[in-house]
C-alpha cells in the first residue's frame, strides 16, 4: 500500500513547492508532478500515470481539488476510476478522506449536486428549445449529409474501418456516423426492394 502524491501547476512559471511541502508530512512513496493546465484530463499525462500506477489499497494525495480537476464532472470521473481500483483520496484543503464513511458522503453529496445540476442545465435547454421553436427562430442543427458516403458504407461492412474512423476523417460526431449508417443501409434496401 502505496502513498501517492499528485501536485500540479498550471504554468511553468508557477511554483508547486507550497504543495509539495503540504504533502511531505504524509510520507509519500510516489510523486507525480506536473506544470500544465487542468482543463483537459487527457492532456495530463503524469494524472494518466498516476491513475494507471496505482493500486488497491494505495492512496493517492492532493493539496486540494482543483489541483486534480477544474470541474465536478472531472473530479467525479477521477474519484470513479479510483474507486473502481480500490484507491482511497485524500485532499487536503478540502479534509475529505474517501476511505472514511464521512468522506464516501461528501463524495455522494459532490455526485448528486453534480447531478442535479446537469437536469437543471437539461431543462433549461429544453425549455430555451420550445420557446424559440413557438416563436418561430428555432431551427434546429443543420443536418449533415455526406456525398458519396456509400463508399464510407461498403468500407465499414467489409471492416476496413471503424465507426470511429469515419467520424475522423469526415470530421463528425459518432452518433452522426451511426444515423448516416442507418439511413444509407435503409436507404440500400428499398432500393432492392
Amino acid at each position: 500500500m502505496a502513498s501517492v502524491a499528485y501536485v500540479r501547476v498550471s504554468s511553468a512559471d508557477q511554483n508547486e513547492a507550497r504543495q509539495i511541502d503540504a504533502l511531505q508530512k504524509y510520507n509519500i512513496d510516489k510523486w507525480f508532478t506536473e506544470k500544465v493546465s487542468g482543463k483537459n484530463m487527457d492532456d495530463r499525462k503524469q494524472l494518466q500515470d498516476l491513475l494507471d500506477w496505482v493500486r488497491e489499497g494505495d492512496t493517492v494525495y492532493v493539496h486540494d481539488f482543483s489541483r486534480l480537476a477544474r470541474s465536478t464532472k472531472d473530479l467525479l470521473a477521477i474519484t470513479e476510476r479510483l474507486s473502481e481500483k480500490q484507491v482511497h483520496l485524500v485532499s487536503l484543503k478540502e479534509n475529505l478522506d474517501t476511505s472514511t464513511a464521512t468522506g464516501k458522503l461528501m463524495l455522494t453529496m459532490i455526485a448528486a449536486i453534480n447531478e442535479f445540476e446537469r437536469q437543471n442545465l437539461l431543462e433549461r435547454q429544453a425549455e430555451g428549445i420550445a420557446l424559440a421553436k413557438a416563436r418561430g427562430v428555432y431551427k434546429g442543427r443543420k443536418r449533415i449529409n455526406v456525398k458519396d458516403f456509400g463508399s464510407y458504407f461498403s468500407r465499414y461492412m467489409h471492416r476496413e474501418i471503424s465507426k470511429s474512423g469515419i467520424a475522423k476523417d469526415l470530421g463528425i460526431s459518432r452518433p452522426t456516423v451511426d444515423r448516416l449508417i442507418n439511413e444509407y443501409a435503409k436507404n440500400t434496401e428499398k432500393k432492392q426492394q
